[in-house]
């Protein structure tokens, strides 16, 4: 008694009086109430035409045939060793709720006191509140990822799982002749001179807006289509190795750095970015952050070996994974399309597969060289494009193996950025120089249409993205250049 949506075990099984067809009542309740109809058989159906299943407790049996990537990458396992990661997150889990239970904290009488840890500091210099929450003996507690959050996260992936089936390729999509003639239209000196260089960059694409993470400490938030630099975000120590604008609201940054903080950055009206909470939950540089589909929670990976989940919002820290089967830390992650798996590579070539809504561990990827640097899961789901050292390689998450590699084009040059587009159609890869494919089966030849020069006269490209539709490419580099390449004359901005 499977349901025809989830193909698990209902927990409230609910069954369609005109087809007979069995479900889990929340799920298609939400399908009724979206789209009046029912989601196998297309007949308009109505929430009064489905009727309880009255049974006993349901003992869900292990699944034959996963329904969904997390868990055909789950039935792959050794089941001995995820008890073993189980065991040790219950563990963890219960010395945490011991601790709160121990816990004889005071609650502040004082507003200003109360509000201090969430009091937002002016960017360009002025740094946020830095005190941090820890529990008793020193050790931070954590709230968990709630019932509740998980069951928001299930409904995200089953949305955008269905509408991923009727998905279309945009007819304002550039075209693969475009892409061809491809070259520099533009060139913008974001960064300071005396610490130059781009690490990271994120494409708000409704809005052509362009936020960009430099060595000098700062990041940056520019207004393509103007050519204008809306905002200096100025508060990180160090370099900052990762940049996200959250899809939702191009008013809310988040930036990660090599000084072991993330900071999110609130827009206001003014134009000026504020820092409304400084996280300070790792120990280590923080490499990597990425955005939920959810659009309510990011993930920061760092060099302590440990994976952050957020809550956009308070800015709290839900829940921290530690992997003790390694030594390695983190220097990539990305969330997959629909939400409930998260990748994340490491110093040691490692790409590890996690299971967001049990944070299990439930594949690891080897064969790369060297740290894997960056990682872009294609818009179908199925594919996952990872960069290290030694270039390259693509993933197929149905068979979870290694279909195709691309070698760095320069033995010395690390390969340090991937980037599927967002329609799934390109992808565009950053080393010495930054090369575009074209996106294929995993049979099929995937060709190179451009090979575009690295001009920043470092020889190191460090990240190349994506803008709207495909229709240029941002590029970062080891200089303080933010580069547009584009097709001849169609950039709207003046050049700086």
């Amino acid at each position: 008694m499977n349901c025809s949506i989830s193909g698990e075990v209902p927990e409230e099984p609910v069954v369609s009086k005109k087809s007979g067809l069995l479900f889990e009542k929340r799920l298609v309740e939400r399908h009724i109430s979206d789209y009046g109809k029912c989601p196998i058989t297309g007949e308009p159906l109505t929430i009064d035409d489905v009727v309880p299943v009255k049974a006993g407790k349901i003992v869900k049996p292990r699944p034959v045939q996963a329904a969904s990537i997390p868990g055909m990458i789950g039935m792959f396992q050794n089941h001995d060793a995820a008890c073993r990661v189980i065991a040790r997150l219950k563990k963890e889990r219960d010395e945490a709720r011991s601790l709160l239970a121990q816990a004889e904290r005071p609650i502040p009488t004082s507003a200003a006191t109360s509000n201090a840890v969430h009091a937002p500091a002016v960017s360009n210099g002025k740094r946020g509140a830095e005190e941090e929450d820890h529990g008793p003996g020193g050790k931070k507690a954590r709230a968990g990822i709630s019932t509740d959050i998980i069951a928001e996260l299930t409904d995200c992936n089953l949305e955008l799982s269905q509408q991923r089936k009727r998905r279309t390729i945009p007819a304002t999509l550039a075209p693969i002749e475009d892409l061809e003639r491809y070259t520099q239209i533009s060139s913008y000196p974001l960064h300071k001179t005396n610490k130059p260089g781009i690490l990271s960059v994120d494409i708000h694409y409704s809005k052509d807006i362009i936020a960009t993470g430099g060595i000098d400490t700062n990041a940056v938030v520019f207004d393509r289509p103007s050519g204008q630099i809306v905002s200096t975000l100025s508060g990180h120590s160090k370099k900052v190795t990762s940049i996200k604008i959250v899809p939702q609201d191009e008013s809310l940054v988040i930036t990660g750095s090599a000084d072991k903080t993330v900071r999110l950055w609130q827009g206001s009206e003014d134009g000026n970015y504020d820092c409304r909470h400084v996280l300070k939950d790792h120990t280590a540089e923080v490499q990597a952050v990425t955005v939920h589909a959810t659009n309510k929670y990011f993930v920061t990976a760092s060099l302590d070996n440990s994976w952050c989940f957020y809550d956009l919002a308070s800015g709290l820290c839900l829940s921290q994974v530690t992997d003790y089967s390694g030594s390695e830390g983190y220097t990539s992650a990305a969330f997959h399309p629909d939400g409930l798996i998260l990748g994340a590579g490491t110093t040691d070539a490692l790409v590890k597969i996690w299971d967001v809504k049990t944070q299990v561990n439930v594949a690891k990827f080897d064969g790369h060289t060297g740290p894997v640097t960056a990682m872009s899961f294609s818009e179908n789901g199925y594919f996952l494009a990872t960069a290290a050292h030694d270039g390259v390689k693509l993933w197929d998450l149905r068979k979870l193996k290694n279909f195709r590699s691309f070698p760095s084009p320069d033995q010395d040059t690390p390969t340090n950025y991937v980037d599927f587009d967002h329609s799934g159609s390109y992808l565009t890869v950053a080393s010495s120089d930054i090369r575009v494919y074209q996106v294929a089966s995993v049979k099929s030849e995937w060709n190179c249409l451009k090979t575009l020069p690295d001009l920043s006269g470092t020889g190191k490209a460090t990240c190349a993205k994506f803008g709207p539709d495909a229709k240029y490419i941002a590029v970062g580099s080891l200089d303080r250049n933010l580069r547009i390449f584009g097709l001849p004359g169609e950039d709207g901005a003046q050049e700086s």
